[in-house]
């Protein structure tokens, strides 16, 4: 938008989208759950063993913890190249 024309703005640009991203869609987790929906990578909850239904149900177990630990951990990642 500015006019910047630099492959470092544009690479952390890209760590700070995919950071919102995972936040946003972690964030938005408890209101789609509601409508009975999941965004969540299926691969990393079938790792801990827990399922679209314990989402939906509310579930708080340590594994949906995880679940949710681990996403939130590759935001984390993604700011960690972007400092």
């Amino acid at each position: 938008i500015l006019g910047v024309r630099d492959i470092h703005a544009d690479h952390a640009a890209s760590h700070i989208g995919k950071a919102q991203g995972i936040v946003t869609c972690l964030r938005a987790t408890p209101y789609h759950s509601t409508r009975r929906k999941v965004f969540l990578p299926m691969d990393v909850c079938m790792l801990h063993g827990v399922s679209q239904e314990d989402f939906i149900r509310c579930k708080q177990e340590k594994n949906v913890r995880d679940v949710i630990y681990d996403i939130a951990s590759q935001a984390h990642i993604h700011l960690e190249h972007v400092r």
